[in-house]
């Protein structure tokens, strides 16, 4: 079976791979001898041949990603690569962010954060959910653009809801009237194909320890070559004045913020690898399986719970997320946080699964996660312990 190539326990049906992903055995093991190789010698490693073994890492990377080398960074997570580009961006008193109702909660501190300092302001495109179409979305978004419109923030996939965003659209929408797109992809690589040259976004920021399978604290940012002078990390570290001219002035400060443990993203190649190695047809195989069986698990519950899907399942990637029915009992707590019907499900049928409070309709919010280690069965337990812990 597939799971075995993942150390989860087995004793539990994990269905939450969303949340911080999970990383395969044989990928911890190669984030290991990394970690063994940089112990033998620190200095050696650290100081004469790090740049390389990023470079090295990088252009694997960028070859699945569809872009250059050139342009691209990492980062610990999107998080830091979001507040990387908001902090660099020049904003003037009065000009406004927009972002969706769906945004990654982070994502939108962080642009409430940088709009207060600034004088600017937070625009929020709502969605609704249910949704019929990705025209709505387009819709929606556009009709929220003003001239004061600096940035526009857009999560490729929704954090919570699992929707994917016609960003190629979007982006060039945008672009048409001189806004600038930044690109929250916590979610898209490794669940949706991706072409970050073609795509042409000013930023794209995106997760490899998430559907990747690479270890914690590995990510990146893609910056487009005209927005690349301006760009600068959120540590200001000794690359800052690196004054050798055989490196972009992008990757002398990325690439050095100080001491840190770089393991996890030199291990990005070898997740890249050993999860596309693991079904005949390679990434490609992987992301239609993940979509297939995630799909699938939405309609195992919705045909038991009797209720309609948020969304059509071809704008849905390998997240799918349902709204509960109340069943005479509203939530209570604050939109966006987790609902108890998830310690439930969690204390009394070891299943590990997602339920927030969705703000409008407010309902409870069920997401499920598919990757290779799933199966239906799973899925079909966590029926079984719905209904028989919560009232429809």
């Amino acid at each position: 079976m597939l799971a075995s190539q993942w150390t989860l326990d087995p004793a539990i049906d994990f269905l939450n791979h969303g949340s911080f992903g999970a990383c395969p055995r044989a990928v911890l093991e190669q984030q290991q001898r990394w970690r063994a190789q940089l112990e033998q010698n620190p200095v050696q490693f650290m100081k004469r041949d790090l740049e390389t073994l990023l470079d090295t890492s990088r252009e694997q990377l960028a070859a699945f990603l569809g872009a250059e080398p050139a342009s691209l960074v990492f980062v610990r997570n999107t998080t830091t690569g979001v507040n990387a580009i908001l902090r660099s961006v020049e904003l003037k008193p009065g000009d406004e962010l927009l972002l969706t109702s769906h945004a990654y909660n982070a994502l939108r501190n962080a642009a409430e954060f940088v709009a207060a300092r600034r004088g600017a302001k937070v625009v929020t495109a709502p969605i609704s959910l249910p949704i019929e179409s990705p025209e709505q979305i387009v819709e929606s978004i556009l009709s929220h653009v003003s001239r004061r419109t600096r940035l526009v923030l857009l999560d490729h996939v929704t954090c919570l809801a699992g929707f994917i965003l016609p960003v190629a659209r979007l982006v060039h929408e945008l672009d048409r009237r001189g806004i600038d797109a930044v690109i929250d992809g916590a979610h898209a690589p490794g669940m949706v194909q991706l072409n970050l040259t073609s795509l042409d976004a000013a930023y794209y920021v995106g997760n490899c320890h998430k559907w990747l399978c690479a270890p914690k604290g590995s990510a990146f940012l893609y910056v487009r070559r005209d927005r690349q002078a301006a760009l600068r990390p959120l540590v200001i570290g000794s690359g800052a004045n690196d004054m050798r001219t055989t490196r972009s002035r992008l990757h002398l400060e990325f690439d050095w913020t100080g001491t840190d443990d770089p393991t996890p993203w030199l291990t990005v190649p070898a997740a890249i690898n050993h999860v596309g190695a693991l079904l005949p047809g390679g990434w490609p195989a992987v992301m239609a399986h993940n979509h297939a069986l995630a799909v699938e698990a939405r309609e195992v519950v919705c045909r038991r719970l009797g209720i309609e899907p948020p969304c059509r399942e071809e704008m849905m990637g390998a997240l799918a997320a349902v709204l509960l029915p109340n069943g005479g009992h509203e939530p209570q707590g604050e939109p966006f946080t987790h609902d108890p019907l998830q310690a439930v499900l969690y204390d009394r049928f070891k299943i590990e699964v997602m339920v927030v409070v969705w703000p409008e309709p407010r309902r409870r919010l069920l997401r499920l996660s598919a990757h290779l280690y799933n199966t239906p069965a799973q899925y079909a337990r966590l029926v079984d312990a719905l209904a028989e812990s919560y009232t429809f």
